[in-house]
């Protein structure tokens, strides 16, 4: 049975690159009806946190990747003891002594290693250019590519998925896996992910925590759908897929070797693309909390059915969950503010007359309705001899602060016949 592991250090929140590669271990477990095991690697005191531990787990169940088993490497140092001593008593390793301690260090001896990578094919090594390694540190805690051998041989581990950062560990632990007598895995490098103008991705372009990316308003399906096309394709020039979709398709040996680039417009894209179908209740759910925290409702007793009906207008324009608090403000102020440039670009000119005259128009709509108020709206424009745009710009600027949105005769709708007079109002005695 292929068994797998994602293996996160919790000094830190899980980003980007470690959750591409959280993605593609349990892609390939479910792909070949394997399992799927998290290990926590807290062997380093002094920096790994108990917050950071919970946001990594919190963040793998929010991506949707659940998992067969978790263990922490903290609490196995009797285990790595245990295997170091078995290579010290077999002459394969020799203490070093310090003032700090005692530790234990694997002797390297020249060799050539081979590995036929699933991803990159067959890579050489020569040991004879590797120094000996540390096993057992002197204050008694194991080292990073010991624990990692260990683990993996202990946990049963088929096929070691990682970051290609990684390679230079490959022949260390393939001699410590021969020392102790037990068949390496399968190894397979994924290219790393670097930012849009080269170079590794950092915090200095933005966010790259999962847990930032949840809070700026990404879906987990339209961030583990992005992640998927960061190193593989499920051809046909798709872009757009449900994980349970790729579960079929995926194969190891697809995945690219070259280094993929963290495009954030094209993120946003893939967002809207899944927002666009999302079903309506469960993104007004999605919506609802961060409307309460800009005090736009109030915690309870909101009309629900209009609040769904606004985010039903907003949806295929979204490309973030947050985006419609920014978008949709002026449906829940009092009063809305009008940038200076967009009042001297659009209210500048005095529209007194044509603003009274449709508010007379609406006011005498027998069924206040969106074909109605197109209707009218059409009406008065082609009597005034009026081109469409130069009335429904200075309108829309009016009535929402903006010069982008849904279409105007909706937002009227929505927005009412007594907010629409009031704002039409206002820039009507203005220019008065």
């Amino acid at each position: 049975m292929v068994r797998v592991r994602f293996a996160p250090s919790p000094t830190g929140n899980l980003h980007i690159g470690g959750a591409r590669t959280a993605l593609f271990n349990w892609l390939y477990a479910k792909a070949q009806q394997g399992k799927f095991i998290l290990r926590i690697e807290d062997t380093d005191e002094a920096r790994s946190r108990k917050e950071f531990v919970a946001e990594i787990l919190g963040s793998l169940e929010w991506l949707g990747f659940s998992w067969d088993g978790i263990y922490y490497q903290s609490g196995r140092s009797a285990l790595y003891r245990g295997r170091a001593e078995q290579l010290l008593q077999d002459g394969k390793a020799y203490l070093e002594k310090s003032e700090k301690g005692e530790a234990i260090i694997y002797r390297v001896s020249p060799q050539k290693i081979k590995i036929n990578d699933l991803i990159r094919g067959e890579i050489e090594f020569d040991a004879g250019v590797i120094k000996d390694q540390v096993l057992i540190k002197s204050d008694g805690t194991p080292a990073y590519n010991f624990a990692c051998v260990v683990d993996d041989a202990d946990m049963r581990i088929t096929h070691v998925i990682r970051g290609d950062d990684h390679i230079s560990n490959t022949p260390k632990q393939v001699m410590m896996y021969q020392a102790l007598g037990f068949d390496p895995p399968y190894f397979a490098h994924l290219p790393l992910i670097l930012g849009m103008e080269g170079g590794r991705l950092s915090k200095r372009t933005g966010a790259t925590a999962i847990s930032e990316f949840r809070a700026l308003g990404y879906l987990a399906p339209a961030l583990v759908n992005y992640l998927l096309l960061l190193s593989w394709s499920p051809g046909e020039n798709r872009e757009v897929i449900d994980i349970r979709e790729a579960i079929k398709l995926f194969d190891l040996k697809a995945v690219n070797k070259t280094a993929a680039a963290f495009d954030l417009k094209k993120l946003d894209w893939i967002n809207n693309q899944h927002l666009k179908v999302m079903d309506v209740e469960k993104l007004t759910d999605e919506i609802i909390p961060q409307l309460i925290g800009r005090k736009y409702i109030p915690q309870n007793n909101f009309d629900r059915s209009y609040l769904v009906s606004l985010v039903k207008l907003f949806q295929p324009r979204l490309s973030k969950v947050n985006d419609f608090c920014d978008w949709a403000d002026f449906f829940f102020l009092e009063e809305i503010t009008v940038e200076p440039a967009l009042e001297e670009k659009f209210l500048k000119t005095d529209l007194s007359r044509e603003f009274k005259l449709f508010i007379q128009r609406l006011e005498g709509l027998k069924v206040f309705d969106v074909a109605g108020i197109e209707a009218c709206f059409r009406e008065l424009a082609a009597e005034l001899n009026l081109e469409t745009r130069k009335l429904v710009h200075p309108i829309r600027v009016a009535l929402t602060g903006k010069t982008v949105g849904p279409g105007l005769f909706e937002v009227i709708y929505y927005l009412g016949l007594g907010r629409t007079k009031k704002r039409l109002l206002k820039w009507a005695e203005r220019s008065c």
